[in-house]
């Protein structure tokens, strides 16, 4: 029995969001004071690091779910199958649907919901609901709708991630430039192949590291709005990251009874360039195996860290040849794999 990804799509938002179109914004440091360079100064410094040149950010009068709900279509189309004979809609985000301008999350009905209503399908036995799990969250959703499917509990499931994370960010915070838009979206089925899910690994680390990512106040101090945005402790999320997601990924490839040298791509949450490149290496050397050049496809450099999206999107971009020198065959080994607020691990390894 083989439980696999029979229709993907991808929903990526038309406004884009330059780095010099950040030469105008006030950054100031978490404790509110001025930060000693220019604007281009940290533009470029932040472009070295985290590879981002521009992102994605939505219409003014879309929300989560209304992308979610694009990515989905597209992937029921691709899957050609009645929606109607969907058993989940398993829908990963992180702050629900905010509208643009507005500081309220609205979660009620779940994005799952929404995004079932509007797909119009009548069928009550189609069980739609939300997970948080950080940028995680459509691995694990996946993970989910797999042990669904062995169960005997559903024969095809809808797992999708989406976000609008440019609505969550404090914009004195040079960490906002990481942030943007997007939704991925996946059928998941079972045949009668030997492709499809291999193995998975999934965790959950709380013990010091549960508030790595978190709500905080704007970094203008005088903000008299009690208003939360994202925040990060970068510095402990990158050693976390290093030191956690290579062996997660090791674990799931012994698991699978695959061998290093037969992984053909790795689809990694599109978060920091350098810490994804750093991850993929330290997984190789555990692996005592030299890392292969054009493994790890990025898209972080055009559409920025869309989160619970950005797993789903890099996978629908290099199936539809949208990705220079990148492809995936028939028959190919590949990881996925992912690390995010909670702090969450996880990794599935998938013969395509």
């Amino acid at each position: 029995m083989g439980i696999k990804i029979t229709g993907i799509g991808s929903y990526i938002p038309s406004a884009v969001e330059k780095n010099e179109d950040f030469n105008n914004h006030l950054f100031l440091n978490s404790d509110g004071s001025t930060i000693n360079y220019d604007n281009p100064v940290i533009i470029e410094k932040f472009k070295a690091i985290t590879g981002i040149e521009e992102r994605r950010y939505a219409k003014d009068h879309l929300t989560s779910s209304d992308l979610g709900f694009f990515a989905a279509e597209k992937a029921i189309t691709n899957a050609n199958i009645d929606p109607e004979t969907l058993d989940y809609i398993i829908v990963a985000h992180n702050f629900g649907d905010v509208q643009k301008g507005k500081t309220q999350s609205d979660l009620v009905p779940s994005l799952a919901s929404r995004i079932k209503h509007s797909l119009r399908i009548k069928n009550p036995r189609c069980v739609a609901y939300d997970i948080l799990f950080g940028c995680p969250g459509w691995i694990e959703g996946v993970i989910q709708a797999q042990a669904f499917i062995k169960a005997g509990m559903a024969k095809k499931c809808l797992v999708i991630g989406t976000e609008t994370l440019s609505r969550v960010v404090d914009a004195y915070d040079r960490d906002s430039m990481i942030y943007s838009d997007g939704a991925g979206a996946t059928i998941i089925e079972q045949d009668d192949s030997d492709t499809g899910i291999l193995a998975f690994e999934t965790a959950t680390y709380t013990y010091d590291e549960a508030y790595f990512l978190f709500f905080g106040k704007s970094n203008k101090q005088d903000d008299t709005e009690d208003t939360r945005y994202i925040k990060m402790h970068g510095r402990k999320i990158y050693n976390f990251a290093l030191t956690h997601v290579p062996q997660a990924m090791k674990s799931c490839l012994e698991k699978s009874g695959e061998k290093i040298e037969n992984v053909k791509k790795i689809f990694i949450h599109q978060a920091n360039e350098k810490m994804d490149e750093a991850i993929c290496e330290r997984f190789y050397k555990l692996c005592d195996y030299p890392m292969p050049k054009n493994v790890m496809p990025m898209s972080i450099h055009k559409l920025g860290n869309s989160s619970v999206a950005t797993v789903p999107t890099i996978f629908d971009l290099v199936i539809n040849g949208q990705i220079k020198d990148q492809e995936v065959h028939k028959g190919d080994l590949i990881l996925f794999a992912s690390v995010g607020a909670g702090m969450n691990i996880n990794a599935i390894a998938y013969r395509y």
